[in-house]
């Protein structure tokens, strides 16, 4: 079901007046009301979130992805389609992440409504990242762009144009949040940075059970040595078990990481096998808390997950617990659980 947040008498009525109206969309409030907000679909959560954070009050945000799916291997349903025939504009990754969902959206879609590929503007193909979980003979890059701060300052740039584009009444209220957010996740950055000195020489590791994180390591100076996931998500074979065990004891790994969505017993295998600690934890897409939680938005989200891997690495998350994770307009947008 969408829920939509019930704007104030006055700005209501101004909205009927013509006075200071966002773009006509469809749908109804919470309380029976037409709602004239534009209607923008977003695929997975970090990006509804994100999206919703320039939002603010002036568009509706409608997630596609329920958190905690594999958004890789993600077959939208029939009721997916009832929501991008009605969008006024449909936000993806790109990068060939939810191409299952972009051609339901093609075939479904109004004719005036754009689907934007995030992902694949701000990444110029010189810049793909293909590993051991995306092989470039697959022709799939690594798409997780917004574990990055940089680039998700980036994702949140497309989608203030975007949304100016289509809505140019709000476009102050879009660049405004977009300078709130760039704000924040510049200091998200700029502590992540500062905080993993204190991680002992050598151990800025990661080996994890899905391969998320390729772009903020190349970025700040990490390693990636290895993911448990295979390239076609299957459970990974004996002897890929045993190559990873070889290689946590070779480059001396203390913590490796799984995911909090997909537990996995053969990456507790390998931290038995090597001595290294087994943090089961890491958040993928999953935003802590539930929806309307502060921590339930991409700040929550990469927070928690940095200072999961700082501390896991023998570091102390002094800057990243500064942090105040303050209520944000993505509180209001619609998150399939």
């Amino acid at each position: 079901m969408t829920m939509t947040s019930t704007r104030s008498g006055i700005l209501a009525a101004a909205l009927m007046l013509s006075l200071a109206a966002c773009s006509s969309g469809s749908g109804t409030d919470s309380g029976g009301e037409s709602d004239i907000r534009p209607l923008i679909a977003t695929t997975v959560s970090p990006i509804t979130s994100i999206a919703a954070s320039i939002a603010g009050d002036c568009a509706r945000i409608e997630g596609i992805v329920p958190e905690g799916t594999n958004s890789h291997t993600f077959e939208p349903s029939p009721a997916v389609a009832e929501l991008l025939s009605k969008a006024d504009l449909i936000l993806v990754n790109g990068l060939k992440l939810e191409d299952p969902t972009i051609d339901m959206a093609q075939t479904n879609k109004k004719d005036s409504t754009q689907i934007v590929e995030i992902g694949t503007l701000v990444l110029p193909e010189a810049d793909y990242i293909y590993d051991f979980s995306f092989p470039k003979e697959e022709g799939k890059p690594n798409p997780h762009l917004w574990t990055d701060p940089s680039y998700a300052i980036k994702y949140a740039g497309v989608i203030r144009d975007q949304l100016s584009e289509l809505d140019p009444d709000c476009a102050s209220d879009y660049a405004a949040n977009f300078t709130t957010f760039e704000q924040q996740a510049t200091e998200l950055g700029e502590a992540v940075a500062a905080d993993q000195q204190s991680v002992p020489a050598g151990n800025l590791k990661l080996l994890t059970y899905h391969d998320a994180y390729a772009y903020f390591a190349k970025n700040y100076g990490w390693t990636v040595i290895g993911a448990l996931q295979p390239n076609d998500f299957a459970d990974p074979s004996p002897s890929e078990v045993a190559r990873l065990i070889d290689q946590v004891k070779a480059e001396n790994v203390t913590t490796i990481f799984g995911s909090e969505v997909f537990p996995s017993a053969v990456l507790e295998e390998v931290g038995s096998a090597t001595g290294a600690r087994y943090e089961d934890s890491l958040r993928d897409d999953d935003l802590p808390g539930a929806p309307g939680d502060a921590e339930h938005s991409w700040l929550g989200l990469m927070k928690y997950n940095y200072r999961t891997m700082v501390s896991g690495l023998g570091g102390t998350p002094t800057q990243l617990d500064a942090i105040v994770l303050a209520p944000n307009s993505s509180n209001s947008a619609v998150y399939p659980q």
